[in-house]
């Protein structure tokens, strides 16, 4: 089969194409026919050598997909060939709460991922798209928008009438918006381009804030909502912009802290106190499991959400679409077509 690998992450150009044979499955595994992945930002990480340890180079990248079940092995009864799938990444974090053990079994990190002809997977893991859900909503579920899911709906219980912030315009902040919307929440949302705002208010973005032509913009955020903070905050900035969402939020807020796109240079947090004085929770997040990546297939499904998609490249431009990722012209989820 067709397949990627991470080579020795030096950069973009360790993206290797190569010819590898076919997974076969084992005692409850399947193996899929990929039909499109999604790039995230740790995709990027991980060719840069960055994201924790160096993989071996023969690892094939890539953590989220859709495909088809083409063969199962002993045991598999949940799953079978002609079935349409996705999973989380974290394979064994099936449900409740989270455990550092899901980072051992980490699908495109620890273990080959979506970025080939065929992948293997733990078919516990495996969940059936619904035929009323086509594969290009399906793709980039199991990644950003399970963060998005799991920062409103399992962190945040997110209810009618909430103001929930989300920095910048990346695949987890536009998930978050259209979320938040599907729940009846009112949205404001950061970023650096006039255009990408544009974009984000003609999803129902209800405040927009260019950070670089308003700086203070914890401040901009209570101006436009009658001096009031936002009751969620998706935090994918991380220490560079922390304390101005600790500003931004309001009494009894809910902090989801989930990147550092800003960088992680930070002169500390002088609005330290107000972690106290506000009553506010920060709560790191790690995507999610299963179980909640179920939840969110059913609410796609139930309310037709269809994912932000700026541009889809075909299996032999895989590399043009890491680098158009790296650019950060686009708003939304980059895919790339397998089959």
């Amino acid at each position: 089969m067709k397949a990627y690998q991470i080579g020795p992450q030096t950069g973009l150009e360790s993206l290797t194409s190569v010819t590898r044979p076919a997974p076969l499955p084992g005692p409850g595994e399947a193996v899929l026919k990929v039909l499109y992945v999604c790039l995230n930002h740790r995709d990027l990480n991980v060719l840069a050598g960055t994201y924790g340890a160096r993989r071996p180079e023969d690892r094939i990248p890539v953590s989220e997909g859709v495909g088809e079940v083409v063969a199962v092995g002993e045991g598999v009864m949940n799953v079978k060939p002609g079935d349409r799938v996705i999973c989380p990444h974290f394979v064994t974090w099936l449900d409740g709460d989270f455990s550092p053990a899901a980072f051992g079994t980490d699908i495109g990190i620890t273990h080959d991922g979506w970025l080939a002809e065929q992948v293997r997977i733990p078919a516990a893991a495996l969940i059936k798209v619904p035929d009323g859900v086509s594969d290009i909503q399906a793709a980039p579920l199991a990644s950003s928008a399970l963060t998005a899911w799991h920062a409103l709906v399992e962190v945040g219980k997110i209810k009618a009438g909430d103001l929930v912030l989300a920095l910048g315009t990346g695949g987890v902040s536009i998930f978050a918006l259209q979320i938040a919307k599907m729940h009846g929440a009112r949205v404001a949302i950061t970023s650096s381009s006039d255009e990408k705002l544009a974009l984000a208010r003609s999803l129902g973005a209800d405040i927009t804030i260019n950070y670089n032509t308003t700086p203070d913009w914890a401040a901009a955020l209570s101006a436009a909502n009658s001096g009031a903070g936002a009751d969620i905050i998706v935090e994918t900035g991380g220490q560079s912009t922390l304390s101005q969402s600790i500003a931004a939020a309001a009494p009894n807020a809910r902090l989801a802290i989930i990147g550092f796109l800003a960088g992680t240079d930070s002169p500390g947090l002088p609005n330290y106190g107000s972690i106290i004085g506000k009553n506010l929770t920060l709560r790191g997040i790690a995507e999610g499991s299963r179980a909640m990546l179920t939840r969110l297939l059913s609410a796609v499904a139930a309310n037709g959400l269809q994912p932000v998609i700026d541009k889809t490249f075909s299996f032999d431009e895989a590399p043009q679409a890491y680098r158009y990722l790296k650019s950060g012209s686009h708003v939304g989820k980059v895919l790339i077509k397998v089959a």
